[in-house]
């Protein structure tokens, strides 16, 4: 593989968006995000959402025929084997849209993927950055971004491979346990050290 190609991956609330949008504005590079494609996937009419609704009935949509997402996280995160379902539905259509968005891409690309372990799509990247901060500060993060309890919070937590395993098997580990200014910091040798 001629393409360099970053997977920045981690945690939930660890920092990935704020790495990814600095690669984007400092250096220009090309980022494509999973979450965005698992959107997409989810979308109005598509093939996926109807078999989410067709699995959990008409409370899993909105008025609007679009997915009723926080009443879908109730289901996934507190059901393993209901969030595998959901992932096996939606983990293809991600990776195949990953491989076709940047076919044309010749140089450095940066893949945004949380779940880069857990779909196995680590043979798409040619280096791990793993983005990694306390269970403390990913906590305090998620609960204040999306507005969650504790107890939810720590089940979205947990629904992800531990932070401490997807670092061991990273090429880069980007520590966001203290400011926005030292991560970018270790961003920047990152990329010099790689390059």
């Amino acid at each position: 593989m001629s393409k360099r190609i970053i997977g920045l991956t981690g945690g939930i609330a660890t920092g990935k968006s704020t790495v990814a949008n600095y690669l984007a504005t400092a250096y220009s590079l090309p980022i494509f995000d999973a979450d965005i494609y698992a959107r997409d996937a989810v979308s109005i009419n598509s093939p996926i959402l109807q078999a989410i609704a067709q699995r959990y009935g008409e409370q899993i949509l909105l008025a609007d025929n679009s997915l009723n997402r926080p009443k879908l996280g109730e289901i996934i995160f507190t059901n393993q084997a209901e969030r595998s379902w959901v992932e096996n539905l939606i983990h293809p259509y991600v990776r195949d849209r990953l491989i076709v968005e940047t076919r044309n891409f010749a140089s450095l690309l940066v893949f945004v993927v949380p779940l880069l372990f857990e779909a196995q799509m680590t043979n798409l990247v040619t280096e791990i950055w793993v983005v990694s901060c306390s269970e403390e500060q990913q906590l305090a993060r998620l609960m204040q971004r999306n507005n969650l309890t504790l107890e939810q919070a720590q089940a979205r937590i947990h629904s992800q491979m531990p932070i401490t395993e997807k670092a061991a098997r990273a090429d880069i580990i980007l520590d966001n346990n203290s400011t926005k200014d030292a991560l970018l910091k270790q961003v920047d040798l990152a990329l010099l050290r790689l390059s």
